[in-house]
């Protein structure tokens, strides 16, 4: 119990990193999974070449060139003042700037896949019976992808949490603020404290099996629905 409340801060900052992040992500991420189910433009492979980047990409290095975005020296700093700080980096924005980057294929995906297995058929139905898109969408292709959804929350909100790379490069080790689990984990093992790092590795591992288990079980019963 003392390791809990040790913790505490680490694991409410993880969870409202997730938690935001994963609103974030599911908010811009519909339009453009949206546009890249729907659209024949050329600018599609790029587009998705670029979302995809963080899945091949070490997160060092996308944490490195988000610190010099982030930092004082870079657009972060120069929108840091209009609230008082002084750059990004370093910062719980900052966190979620970088959260939202990282996180962005395990949304975009998912989102994208189920939009593209709904098919223009529905879509144009409901055109027929005079809705129009704003309206179409929602009571039509959003009840639709539904799994699409829950899958790309689940994703998005696990891998959040799981992160470590990118947010010790740009968010560093500072207790209350930016220190998520991940990074607790990485200062108990310098610590050479390996029952607490085991504790709370083994609670995280279970996690992210109850994450994939739900979403495995998700897609197998999507796929016995559908003809």
């Amino acid at each position: 119990m003392t390791l809990f409340w040790e913790i505490w801060p680490a694991i409410r900052l993880t969870l409202s990193l997730a938690f935001v992040t994963t609103l974030i992500l599911v908010v811009i991420g519909t339009p453009l999974a949206w546009w890249l189910a729907r659209s024949k433009s050329r600018w599609t492979i790029i587009v998705n070449a670029l979302i995809a980047l963080p899945l091949v990409l070490p997160p060092t290095v996308l944490g490195f060139y988000m610190l010099i975005l982030l930092g004082t020296a870079g657009p972060g700093g120069w929108l840091a003042p209009l609230w008082g700080g002084r750059s990004l980096a370093f910062t719980f924005p900052g966190l979620v700037i970088g959260s939202v980057l990282y996180s962005l294929p395990f949304v975009v995906q998912p989102l994208r896949n189920s939009f593209a297995a709904i098919g223009p058929g529905p879509l144009e139905a409901a055109y027929s019976l005079g809705l129009d898109f704003r309206k179409a969408f929602a009571l039509v292709i959003l009840p639709l992808a539904r799994p699409g959804y829950l899958t790309a929350a689940v994703l998005g909100f696990s891998h959040t949490v799981g992160e470590f790379g990118v947010v010790m490069m740009i968010g560093g080790n500072i207790p209350g603020q930016t220190k998520v689990l991940s990074i607790a984990i990485f200062d108990y093992v310098e610590q050479l404290r390996w029952t607490e790092a085991h504790i709370i590795a083994f609670a995280m591992l279970v996690f992210a099996f109850v994450a994939l288990a739900l979403t495995m079980s998700v897609d197998r019963a999507v796929s016995r629905i559908q003809p």
